[in-house]
């Protein structure tokens, strides 16, 4: 039986400009050409599990949680434990979610599908407060500690990228990660010029400059994250609740809750230190970075400067359209092809 893809593909006419994984070639589904059309439609359409996930918890150094979920190598459609001595995994791709989401996003999901198509392994980092209830996917689950995650947290990847290091060092590490957690990822890539742990990156929808998009973005979208995000941090001693409650603009709550939180002065000097446009210059790991120029959560302005602050080794591919982390095609509503996080795994893979 056919994958979702190759059924997507197949339902194009003869020489579809979307047939070729090309930024140049790819054209956003005829009912999805409004960027915010292209960011909404597969939180509301696609489906939260798609693939079965394998849960473990490590202790970080600061004794927290940090949950993951792992894809394991399938045999005969059933998930079971890599077997990494008997050559069952080689690759193993290790995924970052965005603001709020987690293992069970759609667009992780949707990267998790892809990369089992491909018989490869795979683990997402839940941010902490941002892991999901298997049994209940709309509940997060807390973490232990007072400290939330942030777009300039890398200290708890670069603990995973070591772990499982550690644990299979003949192992191929490919890291690919979305919106706030691309930043984190391109951020550490930065941090690291000439590592080796993880052999190449790919990312999609990141807010390089943190400050261009909070001034950017849309009060729908902010008041969506908001919610969440209050709430952790009204459980948090120490903050001027009155201000959290206030705060109608990611600018605000970073002031109230982000910043004193994570040890920054205020949202401005968070933004200056944890944006990635800063690190680009100085990676040397193979990196793809995927945006859209309509992308609603940031002005096209910064992208221009990222693409110019970027060293040789990141590949900027920006389309006209897509949104933020959608680039949907396809013919028809119910055979959507995801676009962007095919071209991701398959740029990794051939790597």
């Amino acid at each position: 039986m056919k994958d979702s893809w190759q059924l997507a593909v197949d339902s194009w006419p003869k020489g579809s400009a979307n047939r070729q994984l090309s930024t140049a070639n790819f054209t956003p589904a005829w009912f999805l050409r409004n960027p915010h059309a292209q960011t909404i439609w597969g939180r509301i359409a696609r489906p939260r599990q798609l693939v079965r996930m394998r849960r473990e918890v490590l202790v970080t150094p600061d004794d927290d949680d940090l949950v993951l979920d792992h894809l394991d190598v399938c045999s005969g459609g059933r998930s079971r434990p890599p077997a990494p001595e008997a050559g069952a995994t080689t690759r193993r791709f290790v995924l970052l979610h965005g603001l709020e989401g987690s293992s069970y996003s759609v667009y992780m999901q949707g990267l998790l599908a892809a990369i089992a198509r491909h018989g490869a392994a795979a683990t997402v980092m839940n941010f902490r407060s941002c892991a999901r209830d298997p049994r209940d996917v709309s509940r997060m689950l807390p973490n232990r500690q007072r400290r939330l995650y942030h777009s300039g947290e890398t200290a708890d990847f670069d603990f995973l990228v070591r772990t499982l290091r550690a644990r299979e060092p003949e192992v191929e590490l490919l890291a690919a990660g979305a919106s706030l957690g691309g930043n984190v990822l391109l951020k550490w890539l930065g941090e690291h010029p000439g590592q080796t742990d993880v052999a190449a990156a790919a990312t999609m929808s990141v807010p390089y400059d943190l400050a261009a998009g909070a001034d950017h973005i849309t009060r729908l979208y902010v008041a969506r994250f908001l919610r969440t995000l209050k709430a952790k941090a009204l459980k948090r001693d120490g903050l001027d609740h009155d201000a959290v409650r206030r705060a109608r603009t990611f600018r605000q709550f970073d002031d109230a809750a982000t910043a004193p939180l994570h040890g920054f002065k205020d949202a401005a000097d968070y933004y200056a230190q944890s944006s990635s446009i800063g690190f680009l210059d100085r990676i040397t790991t193979p990196t793809l970075c995927i945006n859209a120029a309509d992308d609603p959560f940031l002005p096209r302005q910064a992208l221009d400067r990222a693409r110019a602050a970027a060293s040789p080794a990141v590949e900027l591919r920006v389309t006209d359209c897509g949104g933020h982390t959608g680039f949907i095609a396809g013919a028809v509503p119910w055979r959507c092809a995801y676009w962007a996080e095919e071209l991701m795994v398959e740029w990794l893979l051939e790597r």
